[in-house]
């Protein structure tokens, strides 16, 4: 039977690409580190996604299983001439600790003789992720090893998009999704024919990749630091309070305005698709928490992520970014103990101060931006 290799057995794993996999026919293995879900997977071989949106529905995930990633045991599944896609959702620095036993198991796909095509596609909220991976990759092949995963390798990058909460269930590897699913892969990187329900190839990605970030990303990061400073839990909590949405919504026009001159995007189509992601935000079920939302803003600050990036995009056009600016302030007011980068982020400013901390952090060096920042970061406090 056709084989997917999917790591990562968490929320996203299983609630997103694992779920498509399955339904497209694939006995899916889990590659995890995490004992427990590794084990309940092999004990139940099945889980449920709990889809939580205006209609409730729980779907059925069968023919699955576990294999850990601790070792080596892995390595002969990546070999398997039934295994014809590999995907991740792991996070972005965990791709350099995974690279050796991809590397290893494509040296033995070629050992022994296998020349069905392999597509690898790195599932990661980032761009061009798989592109990274294949780079961590191909620095532990010999040449005639990278010449023959040039032929019989797939490398595709990606846009994903979905939100996949951490919501606790009583089984442990079941999981709790929205309806809305996006899932974006570059066409000319993939080896063979692949078609998977729910997946759609594009030719454009990059494009694909900045609509994402600019849009969901930003509105998403912005309404969770707005919604820190005034008090909320939940991002549908955060974007109910009128004065969060209305900067929110302004702050994705402002970064739209910026998308459309970029990559030629139609205006009246990229507004309805605005208004369909901020409505995504309001959905009750998901009980999203800010916290997490908003996590690794050092991350979030830099100069090519959702909220710097979107700003110097549409300044580069001659457009306002006031909104885009706020959303800055607040994500520099994030104060979260919890959080490695924040507790960074927060030493920072108390020791060079707002401006210079978020120059080093974004690399801005403009003065009438770093001036602009600055007054927001004194000025969102007041809002609420």
């Amino acid at each position: 039977m056709k084989t997917a290799i999917q790591f990562g057995g968490g929320n996203i794993g299983r609630g997103f690409i694992g779920m498509l996999l399955s339904q497209a026919g694939y006995k899916v293995v889990f590659g995890d580190v995490a004992a427990p879900i590794i084990d309940r997977l092999n004990q139940d071989g099945e889980y449920t996604v709990h889809i939580m949106d205006t209609e409730l529905e729980d779907v059925k995930i069968t023919n699955v299983c576990g294999v850990s990633t601790a070792g080596t045991d892995i390595v002969p599944v990546i070999a398997d001439p039934e295994t014809e896609v590999m995907t991740t959702a792991v996070g972005l620095r965990i791709l350099k600790i995974i690279a050796p036993n991809v590397a290893k198991g494509i040296a033995l796909r070629k050992a022994n003789g296998v020349t069905v095509p392999l597509n690898i596609i790195a599932c990661e909220n980032a761009i061009r992720g798989t592109s990274q991976l294949k780079a961590h990759v191909y620095a532990l092949l010999t040449e005639e090893e990278q010449a023959w995963a040039d032929e019989y390798i797939g490398f595709a990058d990606c846009a994903v998009d979905r939100i996949v909460p951490p919501v606790r269930s009583e089984n442990p590897i079941d999981v709790v999704v929205e309806k809305y699913c996006e899932w974006d892969v570059e066409k000319s990187g993939l080896k063979g024919e692949l078609n998977i329900p729910g997946m759609s190839l594009v030719d454009n990605l990059m494009a694909y990749l900045q609509r994402k970030l600019f849009t969901l990303n930003t509105a998403h990061c912005m309404t969770a630091y707005l919604g820190c400073l005034a008090g909320k839990k939940t991002i549908d909590e955060a974007i109910a309070d009128e004065k969060i949405y209305s900067i929110v919504h302004a702050a994705m026009q402002q970064s739209g305005d910026g998308l459309i001159q970029e990559f030629g995007f139609d205006k009246e189509t990229h507004y309805a698709y605005i208004e369909k992601i901020i409505k995504r935000f309001k959905n009750v079920y998901l009980q999203d928490d800010v916290a997490r939302v908003g996590r690794e803003p050092l991350r979030k600050l830099s100069a090519t992520d959702r909220l710097v990036s979107p700003m110097t995009t549409a300044m580069k056009y001659g457009l306002p970014v006031d909104k885009l600016v706020i959303g800055i302030g607040a994500a520099l007011r994030y104060d979260n103990a919890a959080d490695p980068q924040s507790v960074e982020l927060q030493a920072k400013i108390a020791e060079k101060g707002v401006v210079a901390a978020f120059s080093e952090i974004s690399g801005v060096t403009d003065e009438a931006v770093l001036a602009a920042v600055a007054k927001a970061y004194d000025e969102v406090v007041t809002l609420f």
